[in-house]
């Protein structure tokens, strides 16, 4: 699950993070009074949408001209009429794709003086099973650049998690960062606050770009994005009320519902599989043959006839799919309750594109049988890459 940068900067600055002043604000006449409540003179106006990339991203409505989605203002009156220009219009950036996000929050910040901006992140190594600090003086923007053409520059920090940030961790991502004085001492209580957070929050991304050294040698968390394991959500009654439903998928939503794997993605052909594993590889194997996946749907090992007649319902509500293959090797997963889910969705939503299904494993005679006697107009596979081939050369 993911918050919105003004509610991450609220948690870490909960566990004594240096964090700016700032207001989030829903509404275009509630502008001056936030602003009124900051310092000044220097304000900065942020677009709030779950997508990186804002400060060089555009406005749909406001043409070719018209300036990213945070912007700074050198008075009240700036950062109103900002305010105004931004709310309710819809910001496309590098990750939002062409559709854009509609911004309905923002956040105007107390503006900071910076000398040098850096990155960091922390995240769950895979490779080594342990919480890892990434680093590199080349924060900002185009980090993503600095990771694609100079990965030199960028410093991980394994973290043993019985021993936690320990003072030797703490030197070498302060000598990474090329920090010292002020900055360097800051660095002694925020790299362990920040592992704190992450760990006892469960989080799966903590992500603070551009981390700053201010013109006063002082760090401060400048932007910060947070991501959180959903299965440990359970834990964190307060962290599921930071969510944002609106800035999220209306298919994933009704996805988690069910307690269904779903993610939406950009291809024509549905995806309906059980194990992630195997969802992985027939979207490979779409691919291989030269279409796209439209989504990543996993219906797990023990799904209902109505859990799989609702992830089937969910697939057909893309209007971008043009045709559905469904995967299933059955192990506790039984190929009948499959079929049974398929046709009553079926039969419920009708069927205006393609559908392949492959069913191999526990009662897959059974399955067969339920989808040949349906009366649907239903391609049998009798392995996945028959299945890719015949969903592909399908929907042409």
């Amino acid at each position: 699950m993911n918050i919105h940068e003004y509610q991450a900067k609220q948690l870490l600055k909960g566990y004594g993070a240096p964090v700016a002043d700032g207001v989030a604000i829903t509404a275009a006449d509630q502008a001056e009074a936030a602003a009124k409540q900051l310092p000044g003179p220097l304000y900065v106006v942020k677009s709030q949408i779950h997508a990186g990339g804002r400060g060089k991203g555009k406005f749909k409505e406001l043409g070719a001209e018209a300036k990213g989605g945070v912007r700074l203002a050198f008075s009240i009156e700036e950062a109103v009429a900002h305010s105004k220009e931004m709310l309710g219009n819809t910001l496309v950036t590098a990750q939002t794709g062409d559709a854009g996000k509609q911004v309905n929050r923002l956040y105007i910040e107390d503006g900071a003086d910076i000398d040098r901006e850096l990155y960091c992140s922390l995240l769950v190594d895979r490779g080594t099973g342990r919480v890892s600090f990434v680093v590199s003086t080349e924060g900002g923007m185009d980090i993503e650049a600095v990771a694609h053409d100079t990965p030199e520059k960028i410093v991980t920090v394994d973290i043993d998690p019985e021993a936690g940030v320990t003072p030797a961790n703490v030197a070498e991502i302060n000598a990474a960062l090329k920090l010292d004085g002020a900055a360097a001492q800051d660095g002694e209580h925020l790299f362990p606050t920040l592992y704190r957070a992450f760990v006892e929050k469960d989080m799966s991304l903590l992500e603070i770009n551009p981390l700053i050294v201010m013109q006063n040698g002082r760090l401060r968390v400048l932007d910060a994005k947070v991501s959180f394991d959903g299965n440990a959500l359970f834990r964190h009654p307060d962290i599921r009320e930071l969510r944002d439903v609106t800035e999220e998928d209306a298919k994933e939503i009704e996805a988690s519902e069910w307690d269904l794997a779903y993610v939406a993605l950009d291809g024509n052909i549905g995806c309906m599989v059980n194990g992630a594993g195997l969802a992985m590889a027939t979207m490979d194997i779409i691919k291989l043959y030269g279409k796209e996946p439209a989504n990543f749907c996993d219906v797990g090992g023990g799904a209902s006839k109505e859990k799989v007649a609702a992830a089937f319902k969910i697939i057909t509500k893309d209007p971008a799919v043009q045709g559905i293959l469904v995967n299933i090797f059955g192990g506790i997963m039984r190929c009948d309750v499959i079929a049974d889910g398929v046709v009553a969705a079926v039969k419920e939503v009708g069927l205006k594109v393609p559908l392949v299904v492959r069913l191999e494993g526990t009662n897959v005679a059974e399955g067969k049988r339920i989808l040949n006697e349906s009366g649907l107009a239903i391609t049998a596979a009798d392995d996945l890459d028959d299945a890719a081939q015949k969903i592909v050369a399908a929907i042409g």
